[in-house]
C-alpha cells in the first residue's frame, strides 16, 4: 500500500516516509502540508523531541574532544545546579528535573543562558539519579552546556558541526515550540533526518550513545524498554525516538545491526497507527500498542493517592464506582481533567478511552517506607504527596 493510500486510510493530511537500507535512502511523500501546499521530499516537518538526539550528538562530540566529562557535576560548568547532577543524568532523563518548566524567556542567542539560570534556582524535589523521568528541561540545559563549552550560540554550533557538514538543506533549527532550543525545536524532511541517522551508523564514536544506560524504564505504553544517551531502546536491538510538536508527530526507528532505519513524519496528532503499520512492515519487530483488558482485575491499594509534578496534582482514586485520575492544575498552564483507568499490570493502570497517542499507560513505581507507590509515571514521574485513600 502506497503512502497516499495510507494517509487516506488513517485520515492524515500529509506525511513523509524515508527508509535507509544498504546505505541508501528512499523516501515517499503524500498529501498536503499544514499551509495547504503539496508535500514533497523537501518539505520540512516538525520533529519535536527527535531534536534531543541532535543535542546528544553535539554533547558527545564535546566528550570526544575532552571538553566535557559526562560524569562531572554540571555545576562545574553551569553554576547553581545540584552538585550531584551530571550530563549523564541529563542525557538519560535521570536528573530529577521536571519536564515542564516554562519561564517565558522568549528567543534569541541568550535564550538558553536565561533558561538555564532560571532552572538552576527552581525547586527540584526529586534528587538526581532517583528515577527515570523524561525531561525536556534537562535537554535545554545540555544545549546550554554546548554553548558554554563551544563558546558559540547553540544554533551556530549545530549548523557548523552537523547541518552544514552533512549538506542538509531542509533543516530548520528554531521553529518556536514554546521552550528553549535543544529539546524539541527542530524541523526537517524525513530524508534528511535519515542522512543524520546514517552518520550515527557510520561513525563508531557515536555508537556509545546507543549503549544501554537505563536498563529498564517504567511502562508508559510506548514499547520503550530502556534508555541510552538520548536514544530510546526497544526490543530486538531497535533504537529510536518519537516527537510531538503542535499538530505534528515524528517517529524514528533504527535497527543498527542491519543498518536499517525508518522515519515517518506527519502533520497529524493522530498519526501513530500510520507509523505503526509502516514500522511493522519494514522492521517486523514492533510491539502492538497496549489496550485495556476485558477483565482487568483490582488495582492495588498501594497505588492510590495524590502525586505532584510541576503542572499538576494528580489523584488516583475511585468515584461513582470507577477508578479515575483527577488532574488539578498547579499553574495557569495546566487544564483540569479526569481520566478513567483500569488495572493494566501489577504496577500499572491504563486509560479506558484512547487519545491521539493511543491508550495511555501509567505506572506506579518505587516504594516508600510504608510500602506505597512512590511515583506515578507516564514517561515523566510525579512524586507522592498523600496517603493512598
Amino acid at each position: 500500500m502506497g503512502l497516499g493510500e495510507l494517509i487516506a486510510k488513517y485520515d492524515v493530511p500529509g506525511a513523509q516516509v524515508a527508509v535507509l537500507t544498504g546505505g541508501e535512502i528512499r523516501d515517499e511523500s503524500a498529501g498536503v502540508s499544514s499551509t495547504g501546499d503539496q508535500v514533497t521530499s523537501d518539505s520540512a516537518f516538525r520533529v519535536g523531541s527527535i531534536t534531543k538526539i541532535w543535542t546528544a550528538t553535539l554533547v558527545q562530540r564535546l566528550v570526544d574532544e575532552g571538553l566535557l566529562d559526562p560524569d562531572r557535576p554540571v555545576c562545574r560548568y553551569l553554576p547553581g545546579f545540584a552538585p550531584s547532577l551530571t550530563a549523564r543524568h541529563l542525557l538519560t532523563h535521570t536528573g530529577g528535573l521536571d519536564s515542564n518548566h516554562f519561564f517565558g524567556i522568549g528567543r534569541g542567542d541568550d535564550a538558553l543562558a536565561r533558561y538555564a539560570s532560571a532552572l538552576a534556582t527552581a525547586e527540584h524535589p526529586i534528587p538526581p539519579g532517583t528515577v527515570f523521568s523524561y525531561s525536556n528541561s534537562g535537554f535545554v540545559v545540555l544545549g546550554r552546556l554546548v554553548e558554554v563549552l563551544s563558546g558559540r550560540p547553540f544554533h551556530d554550533v549545530l549548523r557548523e558541526r552537523l547541518v552544514q557538514p552533512l549538506g542538509l538543506r531542509t533543516v530548520v533549527t528554531e521553529v518556536g515550540h514554546g521552550t528553549a532550543p535543544g529539546a524539541s525545536d527542530f524541523a526537517m524532511s524525513a530524508r534528511e533526518l535519515l542522512r543524520f541517522v546514517r552518520l550515527h551508523l557510520d561513525d563508531p564514536k557515536l555508537a556509545v550513545l546507543r549503549e544501554t544506560q537505563v536498563e529498564a524504564v517504567p511502562d508508559f505504553g510506548g514499547g520503550v524498554l530502556g534508555w541510552g544517551l538520548g536514544w530510546m531502546l526497544y526490543r530486538d536491538g531497535v533504537v529510536g525516538h518519537t516527537g510531538v510538536a503542535k499538530g505534528h508527530k515524528a517517529f524514528l526507528r533504527v535497527a543498527p545491526d542491519s543498518g536499517t532505519a525508518v522515519a515517518v513524519l506527519a502533520n497529524s496528532a493522530d498519526s501513530e497507527p500510520l507509523a505503526h503499520e509502516i514500522f511493522t512492515e519494514v522492521l517486523k519487530s514492533i510491539d502492538a500498542p497496549p489496550t485495556p483488558a476485558v477483565n482487568p482485575g483490582e488495582i492495588a491499594d498501594r497505588m492510590y493517592g495524590t502525586y505532584r509534578n510541576q503542572l499538576y496534582d494528580i489523584t488516583l482514586t475511585t468515584a461513582d464506582g470507577r477508578t479515575v485520575l483527577i488532574y488539578r492544575p498547579r499553574t495557569e498552564l495546566g487544564r483540569a481533567k479526569r481520566v478513567e483507568v483500569v488495572r493494566h499490570g501489577d504496577s500499572s493502570v491504563i486509560a479506558v478511552t484512547p487519545t491521539s497517542d493511543g491508550y495511555q499507560v501509567f505506572s506506579l513505581v518505587g516504594e516508600d517506607e510504608r510500602g506505597r507507590a512512590r511515583f506515578l509515571h507516564n514517561g515523566s514521574a510525579a512524586y507522592r504527596i498523600t496517603p493512598p485513600r
